[in-house]
């Protein structure tokens, strides 16, 4: 067992983790950006644009992550010609996919601040804008912060499929250091142990934190 649990093997997954988390935390910012853009397309648009990105949702939905990956790896940078590495194809795909769920996030919280809120607004003379940035967006921003976290971790768990396209990521860097000790028969459930405890010290705080959230602010 100490010789599988070495400095070598330790470096490399941690290696394997730092990608992991690289994926997640660019996918994540896009998705944020782009997310919060639509989401108030999606509330705000007109009926045409809130239906088509509707069907773009769903559309990204029920499209498994693992079809997307193949589609956009193998399939769009080849028919385009793009010089389209596994890395950069895996967070086009997230951050895609991340962007359409954040949108949905958005356009819930904005739609579930009550009516009545901006009526009482359009009674003391503020304008739309003062509405939407004094009593619409601060409750909103309240009610989406535990399920932007959820979300975060929904990609961070999502990651190992990305391995099917030759990331070299946690999961990955793992299978190949159970290949290397193939001989040693505790070398899966150690190896895959210890990647078990490390998605969980990641996803278990953050999951804990979100659930905190909501009963802070009940929610």
């Amino acid at each position: 067992m100490l010789e599988i649990l070495n400095t070598a093997t330790l470096l490399r997954l941690f290696d394997g983790l730092y990608l992991t988390l690289f994926i997640t935390l660019v996918s994540m910012a896009v998705s944020l950006v782009c997310g919060f853009v639509l989401g108030f397309a999606a509330w705000a648009g007109s009926p045409i644009v809130r239906a088509v990105l509707r069907i773009c949702l769903e559309f990204i939905r029920v499209m498994p992550p693992i079809v997307w990956l193949f589609v956009m790896y193998f399939g769009f940078s080849r028919w385009f010609g793009l010089n389209l590495s596994n890395v950069g194809a895996t967070i086009i795909v997230f951050s895609i996919w991340g962007s359409f769920e954040m949108m949905d996030l958005v356009r819930a919280a904005l739609s579930s601040i009550p009516l009545h809120q901006t009526q009482a607004a359009l009674a003391l003379a503020l304008s739309r804008t003062q509405i939407f940035v004094f009593v619409v967006a601060p409750q909103a921003l309240l009610r989406l912060i535990p399920a932007t976290i959820n979300l975060f971790t929904r990609l961070l768990k999502s990651t190992p499929f990305a391995f099917l396209i030759g990331v070299v990521e946690l999961l990955k860097v793992g299978q190949q250091i159970i290949e290397l000790y193939r001989y040693e028969n505790y070398a899966p459930i150690l190896i895959y142990g210890i990647i078990f405890w490390l998605y969980f010290l990641l996803c278990y705080p953050v999951s804990l934190y979100s659930k905190r959230l909501e009963r802070k602010w009940k929610i």
